[in-house]
């Protein structure tokens, strides 16, 4: 059996210095680079993340990847999302790396094809509605399938209020 605590003063002094290291340059590069480097806005935020936790993870642990290689690798990271969210202006770009937001239900339609794009089942649909804390159909607005991956399902109590169009300009129906 191989040791199981293989751990010298040396190697653990270099994964905490990586650890801290690292550590205050990703506060840095969020502090420089925005918010939007942690947020979920698209699955390209979402990579963005995986990729920042992977390239934390093997600088700190890997004794073969120093901490000057895993800051220029997470310098690159966050310069790679800061120029996707400015190329994300334009609609070849964003059309390229986002999601289209789809509709899954209106009012009290279930739109099954969606259901079956989004890989969503009518038990996955029947939960966001619960955890909405929808009582009855006529609650319903809509419910979307997001970029992110998350449903969103927009009701009211209030029969008279109506949705605004404008928040489903960009779903796809």
């Amino acid at each position: 059996m191989e040791k199981i605590l293989d751990l010298t003063w040396s190697s653990a002094g270099r994964i905490v210095i990586s650890c801290l290291g690292i550590y205050i340059l990703v506060i840095a590069f969020t502090r420089i680079f925005g918010k939007r480097s942690f947020s979920k806005m698209s699955s390209f935020d979402f990579a963005m993340t995986v990729a920042v936790g992977s390239l934390i993870a093997t600088t700190v642990l890997s004794s073969t990847v120093s901490l000057a290689e895993g800051a220029l690798g997470l310098l690159a990271i966050y310069f790679f999302q800061l120029s996707a969210a400015f190329f994300r202006r334009y609609k070849p770009f964003q059309n390229a790396i986002d999601n289209t937001p789809l509709l899954l239900m209106e009012h009290k339609d279930i739109f099954h094809d969606n259901l079956r794009k989004a890989r969503v089942t009518e038990g996955d649909l029947r939960a966001k509605l619960r955890e909405a804390n929808v009582t009855d159909y006529s609650e319903i607005e809509a419910v979307v399938f997001e970029t992110t991956g998350d449903i969103t399902v927009l009701h009211s109590e209030d029969m008279n209020q109506h949705l605004k169009a404008w928040l489903l300009t960009d779903v796809d129906r």
